[in-house]
């Protein structure tokens, strides 16, 4: 249960972590009322798929893989920072059976989460904790709490037809993504370490038929809240308003602690708060060229937070159609739709709230709903005027911007590079139109016919940035404008080393990723900054994982 201590001192807590605790994750069943935490669990322990109701978790335990497990990734920062832990702890026993789910922390009893969802358009029912485990919750020196969940631990009531697992090449892209998307500037779920075993895990990766041999995985996450849209749906369509209720109201008091807890319109406001949160979070995913692949409401945080990592893709080429999963055919969850899909998920997210609300709160709930679309173009106008060092207003900064992108979609820059080479050429260059061979994006973009048009209106915008200089600008857009994100053939290349048991471009992306906006010089020996190899274009990703 959530008020239950147990010290972890064998997993390596430094001096500094004396006040943190790890907590079980378990709240007490109905038979146990008292213990000062609201929630019921499945009342029945017996690790079988099945339809579950009247709880939000159920309790089941991970699944320790049969073969030799290695340590073969962590997060340092996430180690130290977050869970209070010195990196020497990487090394001990202890920490690998825990990360592997080989051993649970003394008192702690692990929860698979009770959730449904929206996918791809239609309901689909109980989904849940399918191959996930939430194995504790943690309180550290900084009063943060974070929620700890393996990913491919096992089965659980939720797997459905699965069998509990994740493999190794997905497993590679969500450590490496989680951590790249935090330093980025994007809210995200964290990952502290990664693990690999020897145990098969058998995958028919694109759903043709052909099925092979992998190796099962494990990735110990970290997020401040696992609860997502389809926790809330799941109760509303099952009819467990109470249950519902609680729910929420543990949500708001827990996360959301500028609304007061006796405000009759608390839901209202929570509900405003998600709104604009979730087109804070697509905005940003959209100034990376960052493509999420299954925007499910299942996968959709109630903490507008990125979660859930599996086929998505940064874009390479400026393409508003970009769909970086091959088993999205209708072309849903496209990078120049993901707004839209915000709009859908949070019109269910309402759907889910409107028992609890009464008839006037419903009417303003359709009007914050309305709003989102509002929030959505203001933020990412200014996210974009921010990549191009634009500052103050311009009746003709959306036109500006818009231009750009044109020119880049019709010659097919690249997005990432073209807006960090704009934060290195100078204004005397881009006047000149003299673009130098290493900006090989920008010498893409200036084969448009209408670049010179673009790159005068753009300077000429430039030069009403009152008390600015061309230096300031440029170090400005380089705070901003990544060199190096995640892409997919950078993640390919490391995850077919992983393959051979190679983790050395694992661990060196990790390290990368953590400064994207600064040159370095192992990044650019290993091509991270260049043109992406000719194969890239042919790379896949899919739901299978």
């Amino acid at each position: 249960m959530l008020d239950t201590f147990a010290r972890a001192p064998s997993l390596g807590q430094n001096s500094q972590s004396t006040s943190a605790s790890l907590r079980t994750a378990a709240w007490p069943s109905e038979e146990a009322p008292n213990q000062g935490n609201p929630f019921p669990v499945d009342v029945i322990q017996e690790n079988y798929v099945r339809n579950v109701r009247n709880c939000i978790f159920s309790v089941v335990y991970p699944t320790p893989f049969k073969s030799r497990v290695r340590l073969v990734a962590v997060s340092k920062e996430v180690l130290e920072n977050i869970l209070d832990l010195d990196i020497s702890v990487k090394g001990s026993s202890d920490f690998l059976e825990f990360v592997s789910g080989g051993k649970v922390i003394f008192g702690s009893v692990p929860l698979a989460h009770r959730y449904g969802g929206h996918q791809f358009g239609s309901w689909a029912g109980q989904l849940g904790d399918g191959r996930a485990h939430l194995i504790g919750v943690y309180t550290n020196r900084h009063g943060e709490r974070w929620e700890l969940q393996l990913k491919g631990s096992g089965k659980t009531p939720y797997s459905r037809n699965g069998d509990g697992r994740a493999v190794l090449r997905s497993s590679v892209r969500e450590f490496l993504c989680s951590e790249a998307m935090h330093h980025l500037g994007i809210p995200t779920s964290r990952a502290a370490s990664l693990v690999v075993s020897d145990d098969d895990v058998w995958r028919d990766q694109f759903y043709n038929g052909n099925i092979k041999k992998e190796r099962g995985a494990i990735v110990l996450r970290l997020a401040k809240s696992w609860f997502r849209i389809g926790s809330l749906e799941i109760l509303a369509h099952s009819g467990e308003l109470d249950l519902l209720r609680r729910l929420l109201d543990f949500i708001i008091q827990e996360h959301f602690p500028s609304i007061a807890m006796n405000d009759s319109n608390r839901y209202l406001e929570f509900f405003s708060m998600v709104v604009s949160e979730t087109a804070n979070l697509i905005s940003l995913w959209m100034s990376v060229g960052f493509a999420h692949g299954v925007c499910n409401t299942d996968n959709f945080s109630l903490l507008s937070i990125t979660i859930d990592y599996g086929p998505f893709g940064f874009m390479d080429s400026y393409d508003p159609n970009f769909v970086p999963n091959t088993s999205d055919d209708e072309r849903r969850y496209k990078i120049g739709n993901q707004a839209s899909v915000g709009l859908f998920n949070l019109s269910k997210l309402l759907q889910a709230l409107k028992p609890l609300l009464d008839p006037r709160q419903k009417q303003l709930a359709s009007q914050i709903l309305e709003g989102y679309g509002e929030h959505y173009h203001s933020r990412f106008t200014e996210l974009f005027k921010t990549k191009l060092g634009l500052l103050g207003e311009n009746e003709n900064d959306n036109y500006l911007i818009a231009f750009l992108l044109k020119l880049m979609e019709d010659t097919k820059a690249d997005f990432t590079m073209t807006f960090r080479e704009l934060s290195e050429i100078t204004a005397d260059q881009l006047k000149e139109l003299h673009i130098p061979e290493e900006f090989w994006a920008l010498q893409d973009l200036g084969k448009h016919k209408l670049f010179s048009e673009w790159v005068t209106m753009y300077l000429l915008r430039l030069n009403s940035n009152n008390g600015d200089s061309d230096a300031k600008r440029r170090r400005r857009m380089a705070t901003v404008n990544p060199r190096y994100i995640l892409r997919n053939w950078m993640a390919e290349s490391a995850v077919q080393k992983a393959n051979l048991n190679d983790f050395s471009e694992v661990q060196l992306l990790e390290q990368v990723l953590q400064h994207p906006f600064q040159r370095q010089e192992a990044a650019e020996r290993a091509g991270y900054s260049l043109r992406p190899p000719a194969w890239a274009k042919h790379l896949r990703v899919s739901c299978s994982s």
